[in-house]
Order: C-alpha cells, then structure tokens, then sequence
C-alpha cells in the first residue's frame, strides 16, 4: 500500500510542478486538466501526509520504549497512534476507490409515463417539477429540450439537460421505475391507484465521444406543437432525427430556429448513442444486460412513492423518507447521498475482495 501512496504523491508533484508552469498559462485546455487533476489528488496527498507523519511518530514512539526514562511517556502515545493511523487507513481506502469516469458529466433526464394512464402521466410531470427545483437549490442550470404535455395538466414526454459538471455522480441512481401510490384527482371512489414512471439518466457525451455518420442520419422538420405563438405554428422549426443503424429517434421542438433544435437533439442522440455503447461494455464485462428503465410494468420499481402515508421508499437500499411535500419540491438530497453512500460501500467491499 505504501508503494501505491507514494505513487499518487508523486504525481501531485509532479502535476502541480506543470500547473505552475508559465507555458501552460497559454493552453487554457490543459490548464483546465491539471486543474481538476490537482482539486482531485489534493485532499488524498493531504491524508497520504498525515498518515505517513503518524506512522514515523509510531515508529519514534517504539523506539523510545528501550529507554528508561522515556518509557511512560512513549507507551502514553502508542495507542493514540494507532487509532489515528488506522482512522488514516480507512479514508485512504475509501479515497482510492476506482471512480466512475463518467461521474463528472453534465447529464440529459428523459421522463415518461409507463402504466397508468392520465394519472402516470400527471406524476410524469411532478417528477419533471421535483428534479428541476433540485436543479434550483444547487443553483445548476437546465434546459428543456422536448416536452409533450398530455390534455389534463400531466406529461407524456420530457427530455431536460442539466449543464452541470458532476451532474451525472449525483443523479445517476435516479434511473429506473418510479412507483406512485395515491388517491387520483379522477377518482371518485376514494380508491388508492398504482402508476408507474420511467426515468432514463444519461451522462451527456462530446463529440470525441461518438462518431455519428452524417450518412446514418434521417433527417426530418415539421410544425412545433409546443408553446411558442404564430412563428412556431407556422414554421416547421422542429427537428426529427432517426439515428438509422440504431433505430434510436430524438426530437427536439422547444427553440424557435431549426438549427437550435438540431443541435439539442443531437445532444440527445449523443448522450443516447453513448449510453448503449457503455451499456454494451458492461454488459460484456459482466454477462449481464440490465436496462435502465425496465418495461414500466408496477411490479418494477426503484422506489415508490406512497402519498396516503407520505412516506418515499427507495427499495434498492430500503431508504425511506416521510417528508412528501418537500420531497417533491426537490428536497432529495438525503436520499441522492444515501445511494451515492452506498455505491461507495459496495465498490470498497468489490475492491477488498479483490485484494
């Protein structure tokens, strides 16, 4: 381990030695990934420090007990030593975790309704609500890309972006099927109902990322069906692309120009496009295919959301909250932090498997 240690300090060094390199001030570029390559190896160098600083005190500590005279005072300090040290060690281990590489990317969320009709497509739309004032009290920019409103105030489709570095570490467990248990307001019986969401979370991906083929595109406009005045109703300024050798179809209408609308909706296919590519590796890294979103069916969820007892259950990690109303108005960050705590456990617990 302490091979390792030594390793990582000195690439520290050696990347703040090219931070503060005049040339460089030139190259904004690299500037900007040397920069967050030293906001990422600072604070483990600082514990890699600390904990080496513990173990040489250790050391002295033994060494003293030979002498009579510095015996009690030596013995006085192992045990709290020790304890540090192996406080040192357990941060190290989380700290070296392998990270996700897609962990810092801005994301796209696409929600849509599954079962349940008009009542699905109503919960489609405060799932929509709740992610985008989560998105405003961590004062992250968003974007709508496509939103298809049903005829009684719900959502059939909504695809958002949020141009957010670190977007995805936060938000990736959202994906899945979200179960809502309530009393709908067309219900006259008083009968409690079960609806289902989908939510598909896609980390966002560059042009590096994907080579898209001019030629595998399917291009199409047609009238926007969206808010927008006479301009939009009479101009096709919306944008149909078939992505030919997958099948995948995005559309993009929010804009009031063509070529705005292009450029979102090959933001989408990108994000898309780049999901299944990644899906794909893992999938041959594990033998396993696991979709994001499932079918939609109500026996498959992620988490369900019981209105009558106002209490969200997320059944992955058997989190529960009972704060609905806030909840829903984008209050979920305990329930983010507990499912980014838990990835944390289940890669260390992988990791030492391993060892």
């Amino acid at each position: 381990m302490l091979e390792k240690l030594q390793e990582i300090e000195k690439k520290f060094m050696a990347v703040e030695a090219d931070f503060n390199d005049p040339s460089i001030v030139t190259n904004p570029k690299e500037m900007q990934r040397l920069g967050k390559l030293r906001a990422e190896l600072e604070p483990v160098v600082k514990t890699i420090r600390e904990y080496t600083k513990a173990l040489r005190e250790l050391a002295e500590a033994q060494e003293m007990l030979g002498d009579p005279e510095m015996r009690e005072m030596a013995s006085a300090e192992i045990e709290p030593l020790r304890e540090k040290i192996t406080g040192f060690e357990e941060d190290l281990k989380r700290m070296l975790v392998p990270k996700d590489p897609l962990d810092d990317k801005p994301v796209i969320i696409e929600i849509r309704p599954a079962a349940g009709g008009d009542e699905a497509a109503l919960f489609a739309g405060e799932l929509m609500r709740m992610y985008l004032r989560y998105c405003e009290r961590r004062k992250w920019k968003t974007e709508i890309v496509e939103m298809e409103e049903s005829g009684i105030g719900g959502v059939s489709r909504s695809v958002f972006n949020i141009n957010e570095l670190g977007a995805y570490s936060q938000l990736k467990h959202e994906s899945g099927v979200h179960r809502v248990q309530r009393v709908p307001a067309t219900e006259s019986q008083g009968r409690i109902h079960t609806s289902t969401v989908t939510v598909a979370v896609l980390p966002e991906a560059e042009e590096v990322d994907v080579d898209i083929k001019a030629d595998d595109l399917e291009v199409s406009t047609f009238n926007s069906s969206s808010a927008g005045g006479q301009h939009m109703q009479k101009n096709e300024t919306a944008i149909r692309i078939i992505h030919k050798p997958s099948g995948i179809v995005v559309t993009c209408q929010d804009e009031r120009s063509q070529a705005q609308n292009k450029l979102k909706a090959m933001a989408v296919l990108r994000a898309k496009l780049y999901q299944a590519e990644q899906e794909r590796l893992a999938a041959e890294r594990s033998g396993l295919r696991k979709g994001q979103i499932g079918t939609g069916d109500r026996s498959e969820k992620i988490r369900t959301y019981n209105f009558p007892q106002s209490r969200i259950t997320d059944h992955r990690i058997g989190f529960q909250a009972h704060n609905m109303i806030t909840f829903m108005d984008g209050d979920i960050q305990s329930m983010i932090d507990a499912l980014v705590q838990d990835e944390q456990a289940r890669k260390l617990a992988e990791q030492e498997e391993a060892a």
